[in-house]
Protein backbone atom coordinates (compact mmCIF):
# COMPACT_ATOMS: atom_id res chain seq x y z
CA UNK A 1 0.00 0.00 0.00
CA UNK A 2 1.35 3.34 -0.91
CA UNK A 3 2.16 5.76 1.74
CA UNK A 4 0.64 9.27 2.38
CA UNK A 5 3.14 11.87 2.20
CA UNK A 6 3.43 14.07 5.46
CA UNK A 7 2.25 17.34 3.82
CA UNK A 8 -0.94 15.63 2.52
CA UNK A 9 -1.70 13.76 5.87
CA UNK A 10 -1.32 17.46 7.20
CA UNK A 11 -3.93 18.67 4.82
CA UNK A 12 -6.34 16.14 5.15
CA UNK A 13 -5.91 16.52 8.83
CA UNK A 14 -6.30 20.40 9.13
CA UNK A 15 -9.58 19.42 6.24
CA UNK A 16 -11.37 17.17 8.67
CA UNK A 17 -10.54 19.98 11.80
CA UNK A 18 -12.35 23.05 9.35
CA UNK A 19 -15.43 20.36 9.14
CA UNK A 20 -15.30 19.59 12.67
CA UNK A 21 -15.73 23.20 13.31
CA UNK A 22 -18.34 24.13 10.49
CA UNK A 23 -20.47 21.08 12.05
CA UNK A 24 -20.37 21.49 15.72
CA UNK A 25 -21.11 25.41 15.23
CA UNK A 26 -24.18 24.21 13.21
CA UNK A 27 -24.73 21.52 15.83
CA UNK A 28 -25.37 24.08 18.67
CA UNK A 29 -28.02 25.90 16.45
CA UNK A 30 -29.93 22.80 15.28
CA UNK A 31 -30.07 21.30 19.22
CA UNK A 32 -30.24 24.32 21.22
CA UNK A 33 -26.64 23.21 22.59
CA UNK A 34 -24.17 25.24 24.85
CA UNK A 35 -20.72 23.72 24.97
CA UNK A 36 -19.11 24.82 28.26
CA UNK A 37 -15.62 24.63 28.50
CA UNK A 38 -12.50 24.72 31.20
CA UNK A 39 -9.84 26.48 30.78
CA UNK A 40 -7.35 23.23 30.36
CA UNK A 41 -9.54 22.02 27.28
CA UNK A 42 -7.15 22.55 24.06
CA UNK A 43 -7.41 25.57 22.14
CA UNK A 44 -9.94 24.44 19.41
CA UNK A 45 -12.09 23.36 21.85
CA UNK A 46 -12.06 26.55 24.06
CA UNK A 47 -12.29 28.60 20.65
CA UNK A 48 -15.72 27.14 19.56
CA UNK A 49 -16.97 27.02 23.46
CA UNK A 50 -20.29 29.50 24.33
CA UNK A 51 -18.27 29.77 27.59
CA UNK A 52 -14.72 29.15 29.01
CA UNK A 53 -14.11 28.88 32.92
CA UNK A 54 -12.87 27.63 36.02
CA UNK A 55 -14.86 25.38 38.06
CA UNK A 56 -16.95 27.79 39.68
CA UNK A 57 -17.34 30.01 36.72
CA UNK A 58 -18.88 26.83 34.75
CA UNK A 59 -21.13 26.06 37.71
CA UNK A 60 -22.63 29.71 37.90
CA UNK A 61 -22.99 29.44 33.77
CA UNK A 62 -24.81 25.72 34.12
CA UNK A 63 -27.32 27.56 36.40
CA UNK A 64 -28.28 30.31 34.40
CA UNK A 65 -28.10 28.10 30.98
CA UNK A 66 -31.54 28.18 28.80
CA UNK A 67 -30.29 25.39 26.66
CA UNK A 68 -31.80 22.28 25.98
CA UNK A 69 -28.49 20.19 25.85
CA UNK A 70 -24.87 20.77 27.68
CA UNK A 71 -22.35 19.57 26.11
CA UNK A 72 -19.73 19.78 28.44
CA UNK A 73 -15.79 20.11 27.71
CA UNK A 74 -14.05 19.04 30.88
CA UNK A 75 -13.43 16.18 33.61
CA UNK A 76 -16.49 14.03 34.64
CA UNK A 77 -17.13 15.61 38.16
CA UNK A 78 -17.47 18.51 36.34
CA UNK A 79 -20.51 17.27 34.45
CA UNK A 80 -21.62 15.64 37.32
CA UNK A 81 -22.17 19.15 38.77
CA UNK A 82 -23.79 20.38 35.52
CA UNK A 83 -26.62 17.71 35.76
CA UNK A 84 -26.63 18.34 38.95
CA UNK A 85 -27.92 21.31 38.32
CA UNK A 86 -29.88 20.73 36.11
CA UNK A 87 -32.05 17.20 36.76
CA UNK A 88 -33.99 17.97 33.74
CA UNK A 89 -31.62 18.80 30.90
CA UNK A 90 -29.13 16.40 29.07
CA UNK A 91 -25.29 16.39 29.56
CA UNK A 92 -22.92 14.90 27.79
CA UNK A 93 -19.32 14.51 28.03
CA UNK A 94 -17.17 14.06 24.63
CA UNK A 95 -14.96 11.39 26.79
CA UNK A 96 -16.41 9.23 30.49
CA UNK A 97 -13.09 8.51 30.90
CA UNK A 98 -11.74 11.72 31.28
CA UNK A 99 -11.60 12.00 35.34
CA UNK A 100 -9.38 13.37 38.08
CA UNK A 101 -7.11 12.07 39.86
CA UNK A 102 -8.08 13.83 42.95
CA UNK A 103 -11.67 12.26 42.34
CA UNK A 104 -10.49 9.07 42.18
CA UNK A 105 -8.70 8.93 44.97
CA UNK A 106 -11.25 9.79 47.28
CA UNK A 107 -14.05 7.23 47.21
CA UNK A 108 -17.40 8.03 48.45
CA UNK A 109 -16.90 4.32 51.28
CA UNK A 110 -13.43 5.79 52.39
CA UNK A 111 -14.77 9.48 52.62
CA UNK A 112 -17.80 8.49 54.55
CA UNK A 113 -14.99 6.76 56.88
CA UNK A 114 -13.24 9.58 57.25
CA UNK A 115 -15.92 11.68 58.29
CA UNK A 116 -17.10 9.34 60.89
CA UNK A 117 -13.63 9.49 62.23
CA UNK A 118 -14.62 13.39 63.26
CA UNK A 119 -18.24 13.50 64.02
CA UNK A 120 -18.02 16.99 64.98
CA UNK A 121 -16.52 18.19 62.07
CA UNK A 122 -18.28 19.88 59.23
CA UNK A 123 -17.13 18.53 55.70
CA UNK A 124 -15.97 20.92 52.81
CA UNK A 125 -15.32 19.64 49.80
CA UNK A 126 -13.24 20.99 46.58
CA UNK A 127 -15.61 20.68 43.30
CA UNK A 128 -13.32 18.14 42.40
CA UNK A 129 -14.74 15.13 43.50
CA UNK A 130 -17.77 12.60 42.94
CA UNK A 131 -21.20 13.37 43.28
CA UNK A 132 -21.39 11.00 45.68
CA UNK A 133 -18.42 12.53 47.92
CA UNK A 134 -20.47 15.93 47.19
CA UNK A 135 -23.99 14.18 48.69
CA UNK A 136 -21.91 13.15 52.09
CA UNK A 137 -20.40 16.39 52.32
CA UNK A 138 -21.63 20.05 54.63
CA UNK A 139 -20.61 22.04 51.55
CA UNK A 140 -18.60 22.22 48.12
CA UNK A 141 -16.11 25.32 47.57
CA UNK A 142 -13.82 25.75 43.88
CA UNK A 143 -9.96 27.03 44.55
CA UNK A 144 -11.72 31.04 43.96
CA UNK A 145 -13.66 31.10 46.75
CA UNK A 146 -12.34 28.39 49.33
CA UNK A 147 -10.93 30.92 51.86
CA UNK A 148 -14.75 32.64 51.81
CA UNK A 149 -16.42 29.88 52.56
CA UNK A 150 -14.10 28.77 55.13
CA UNK A 151 -14.26 32.03 56.98
CA UNK A 152 -17.89 32.16 56.97
CA UNK A 153 -17.68 29.30 59.63
CA UNK A 154 -17.42 30.69 63.27
CA UNK A 155 -13.42 29.42 64.48
CA UNK A 156 -14.88 27.18 66.64
CA UNK A 157 -16.15 24.80 64.31
CA UNK A 158 -14.21 21.81 63.47
CA UNK A 159 -13.70 21.72 59.85
CA UNK A 160 -12.64 18.71 57.30
CA UNK A 161 -11.09 19.65 54.01
CA UNK A 162 -11.03 17.33 50.94
CA UNK A 163 -9.77 15.93 48.68
CA UNK A 164 -7.12 18.43 47.65
CA UNK A 165 -3.99 18.48 50.80
CA UNK A 166 -2.29 21.08 48.65
CA UNK A 167 -4.93 23.36 48.04
CA UNK A 168 -6.16 22.52 52.15
CA UNK A 169 -2.17 23.51 53.21
CA UNK A 170 -2.36 26.87 51.18
CA UNK A 171 -5.72 27.27 53.06
CA UNK A 172 -4.61 26.78 57.14
CA UNK A 173 -1.89 29.34 56.01
CA UNK A 174 -4.41 31.80 54.66
CA UNK A 175 -7.06 31.40 56.97
CA UNK A 176 -5.15 30.31 60.38
CA UNK A 177 -7.70 27.83 60.80
CA UNK A 178 -7.08 24.25 62.04
CA UNK A 179 -7.96 21.44 58.87
CA UNK A 180 -8.59 18.01 58.94
CA UNK A 181 -6.88 17.31 55.61
CA UNK A 182 -7.36 14.49 53.34
CA UNK A 183 -4.80 12.84 51.61
CA UNK A 184 -5.22 13.89 48.03
CA UNK A 185 -3.34 15.38 44.94
CA UNK A 186 -3.61 16.65 41.83
CA UNK A 187 -1.07 15.36 39.36
CA UNK A 188 -1.11 18.42 37.32
CA UNK A 189 -0.10 20.36 40.57
CA UNK A 190 2.46 18.12 41.28
CA UNK A 191 4.28 17.92 38.40
CA UNK A 192 5.95 20.76 39.07
CA UNK A 193 10.22 20.94 38.73
CA UNK A 194 11.98 23.61 40.94
CA UNK A 195 15.25 22.50 39.02
CA UNK A 196 14.15 23.17 36.09
CA UNK A 197 11.69 26.36 37.82
CA UNK A 198 14.95 27.73 38.61
CA UNK A 199 16.94 27.02 35.52
CA UNK A 200 13.99 28.95 33.58
CA UNK A 201 14.63 31.89 36.20
CA UNK A 202 18.26 32.27 34.90
CA UNK A 203 17.37 32.80 31.29
CA UNK A 204 14.23 35.05 32.56
CA UNK A 205 15.80 36.65 36.51
CA UNK A 206 12.82 39.41 35.95
CA UNK A 207 9.91 37.24 35.55
CA UNK A 208 7.01 36.82 38.26
CA UNK A 209 6.16 33.36 39.65
CA UNK A 210 2.18 32.72 39.52
CA UNK A 211 0.44 29.61 40.46
CA UNK A 212 -2.45 27.55 41.49
CA UNK A 213 -2.91 27.11 45.42
CA UNK A 214 -2.90 23.20 44.54
CA UNK A 215 0.45 23.45 43.95
CA UNK A 216 2.75 22.19 46.66
CA UNK A 217 3.90 24.44 49.29
CA UNK A 218 7.71 24.58 47.80
CA UNK A 219 6.24 26.25 44.95
CA UNK A 220 3.83 28.39 46.17
CA UNK A 221 6.39 30.42 48.72
CA UNK A 222 8.20 31.65 45.93
CA UNK A 223 5.09 32.42 44.15
CA UNK A 224 4.41 36.50 43.60
CA UNK A 225 0.81 35.72 43.32
CA UNK A 226 -1.74 32.49 44.17
CA UNK A 227 -4.69 32.22 43.22
CA UNK A 228 -7.53 30.32 41.19
CA UNK A 229 -7.38 30.10 37.03
CA UNK A 230 -9.45 32.40 36.98
CA UNK A 231 -8.03 34.82 39.41
CA UNK A 232 -4.74 34.20 37.71
CA UNK A 233 -6.23 35.62 34.47
CA UNK A 234 -6.77 38.60 36.44
CA UNK A 235 -3.90 39.31 37.92
CA UNK A 236 -2.08 39.50 34.71
CA UNK A 237 -4.29 41.48 32.72
CA UNK A 238 -4.39 44.51 35.89
CA UNK A 239 -0.68 43.85 37.15
CA UNK A 240 1.83 46.13 35.27
CA UNK A 241 4.58 43.34 34.88
CA UNK A 242 5.72 42.11 31.62
CA UNK A 243 6.70 38.85 32.12
CA UNK A 244 5.09 35.32 33.87
CA UNK A 245 5.99 32.19 34.67
CA UNK A 246 2.40 30.28 35.04
CA UNK A 247 2.13 27.53 37.37
CA UNK A 248 -0.84 25.62 36.31
CA UNK A 249 -2.28 23.36 33.93
CA UNK A 250 -0.09 24.62 30.32
CA UNK A 251 -3.32 25.35 28.10
CA UNK A 252 -4.50 27.96 30.34
CA UNK A 253 -1.83 30.14 28.23
CA UNK A 254 -4.83 29.95 25.03
CA UNK A 255 -6.86 32.04 27.36
CA UNK A 256 -4.17 34.36 28.87
CA UNK A 257 -2.46 35.39 25.88
CA UNK A 258 -5.91 36.56 24.44
CA UNK A 259 -6.27 38.64 27.56
CA UNK A 260 -2.84 40.13 27.09
CA UNK A 261 -1.33 39.46 24.04
CA UNK A 262 1.94 42.14 24.39
CA UNK A 263 2.72 40.10 27.67
CA UNK A 264 5.14 37.37 27.60
CA UNK A 265 3.72 34.02 29.57
CA UNK A 266 5.94 30.84 30.20
CA UNK A 267 4.14 27.80 31.40
CA UNK A 268 6.06 26.35 34.84
CA UNK A 269 8.33 23.16 33.80
CA UNK A 270 7.32 19.83 34.67
CA UNK A 271 9.45 16.88 36.08
CA UNK A 272 11.33 14.82 34.20
CA UNK A 273 9.20 12.33 33.76
CA UNK A 274 6.70 14.15 32.07
CA UNK A 275 5.72 14.00 28.91
CA UNK A 276 5.98 17.37 27.56
CA UNK A 277 8.15 20.25 29.00
CA UNK A 278 5.14 21.85 30.39
CA UNK A 279 2.59 20.20 33.01
CA UNK A 280 -0.60 19.07 31.31
CA UNK A 281 -3.77 17.04 32.71
CA UNK A 282 -3.75 14.12 30.73
CA UNK A 283 -7.74 13.57 31.34
CA UNK A 284 -8.57 16.82 29.88
CA UNK A 285 -6.53 16.30 26.82
CA UNK A 286 -9.09 13.15 26.33
CA UNK A 287 -12.15 15.26 24.93
CA UNK A 288 -10.87 15.89 21.33
CA UNK A 289 -12.45 17.68 18.48
CA UNK A 290 -13.96 14.89 17.31
CA UNK A 291 -15.22 13.40 20.30
CA UNK A 292 -16.81 16.69 20.73
CA UNK A 293 -18.62 16.42 17.42
CA UNK A 294 -19.65 12.85 18.23
CA UNK A 295 -21.07 13.76 21.41
CA UNK A 296 -23.22 16.38 19.55
CA UNK A 297 -24.37 13.51 16.78
CA UNK A 298 -25.53 11.16 19.27
CA UNK A 299 -26.05 13.26 22.21
CA UNK A 300 -24.24 10.63 24.66
CA UNK A 301 -22.19 9.83 26.10
CA UNK A 302 -24.92 11.02 28.97
CA UNK A 303 -24.33 11.81 32.27
CA UNK A 304 -26.88 9.73 34.38
CA UNK A 305 -27.27 9.81 37.80
CA UNK A 306 -28.98 8.00 40.75
CA UNK A 307 -31.57 10.03 41.72
CA UNK A 308 -31.37 10.53 45.61
CA UNK A 309 -27.13 11.36 44.87
CA UNK A 310 -28.38 13.85 42.50
CA UNK A 311 -30.69 15.48 45.25
CA UNK A 312 -28.38 15.23 47.97
CA UNK A 313 -25.36 16.64 45.97
CA UNK A 314 -27.35 19.75 45.10
CA UNK A 315 -27.42 20.81 48.57
CA UNK A 316 -23.75 21.33 49.32
CA UNK A 317 -23.42 23.27 45.97
CA UNK A 318 -26.51 25.12 46.51
CA UNK A 319 -25.09 26.35 49.70
CA UNK A 320 -21.44 27.07 48.03
CA UNK A 321 -23.02 29.43 45.25
CA UNK A 322 -25.11 31.33 47.90
CA UNK A 323 -21.44 32.17 49.55
CA UNK A 324 -20.57 33.26 46.31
Amino acid sequence: MPQIPENSKTALKHHRSEFLKKEIKRLKKEKNAIILAHYYQEAAIQDLADFVGDSLELSRKAVETQADLIVFAGVHFMAETAKILNPTKKVVLPDLAAGCSLSDNCTAAAFQDFRNRYPDHIAITYINCSAEVKALSDIVCTSANAKKIIESFPRSQPIIFAPDKNLGKYLINVTGRKLVLWDGSCVVHEAFSMAKLLDVWKLYPHAKLIAHPESESHILKIARFVGSTSAMLRFVKEDTHQLYIVATEACILHQMQQVVPNKILIPAPANEDNTCACSECAFMKLNTLEKLYQAMVKEKPEILMDPLILKNALKPIQKMLSLS
